[in-house]
């Protein structure tokens, strides 16, 4: 365990229509977590991997924290799995009080509501408005295209050469809490003499 790591943010997806691969992969996330004596926070739903990542870790002790809209609460969408549960006006001050109660970020599979947030936390940290930990985790190569994209990013220029620095791609739920254990925070004075100001 980082001892400066108490809350995990998961991003993943909520939808139950996807192959049964990425649920156990969700599930061993879970485990991995739980057995590594992180908490989570996420998005507040029972549905999809969002459920079954907080499912898998509650049931090993960890504390879940979720965090949802007034408007998807709303609409009938079941809390999961929470031993806190928050509801926020909109979605932005969901993704905030997400930030805020966290001090990493695991991305799993989802689709444009995980690429949003992922992509936010990203900006953050490259703005060194943050420092935390962010992995992306390319369960069954499910991230293949965006690593590419992100590399074509970097290499036509639109973003500076170390910009890969700013997330880690794994392989595996172990090997994404592994990263999060041996991860070094750097002061913000430090990295506020690195932001490369002309790409941005």
């Amino acid at each position: 365990m980082n001892s400066r790591i108490k809350t995990i943010c998961v991003y993943a997806s909520s939808s139950n229509n996807i192959d049964s691969k990425y649920f156990n992969e969700a599930y061993k996330l879970g485990v991995e977590i739980a057995n590594n004596h992180y908490n989570i926070v996420y998005g507040g739903s029972n549905l999809g991997l969002m459920g079954e990542v907080t499912q898998a870790a509650s049931n090993r002790g960890a504390e879940i924290t979720g965090v949802m809209p007034e408007k998807l609460y709303n609409l009938g969408i079941n809390p999961g799995n929470c031993s806190k549960f928050i509801l926020t006006k909109e979605m932005r001050e969901r993704k905030a009080k997400m930030d805020e109660l966290s001090q990493a970020v695991i991305a799993l599979p989802g689709g444009f509501g995980t690429l949003e947030e992922l992509s936010e936390m990203i900006v953050q940290k490259q703005l060194n408005y943050s420092n935390k930990p962010i992995v992306i985790l390319n369960s069954f190569g499910f991230y293949d295209n965006l690593i590419k994209f992100f590399d074509d990013i970097i290499n036509k220029n639109f973003a500076a050469n170390n910009s890969k620095s700013l997330y880690y791609e794994a392989k595996t739920p172990i090997e994404a809490v592994e990263y999060i254990n041996n991860y070094e925070f750097l002061s913000i004075d430090y990295l506020n003499k690195k932001i490369p100001l002309d790409k941005v």
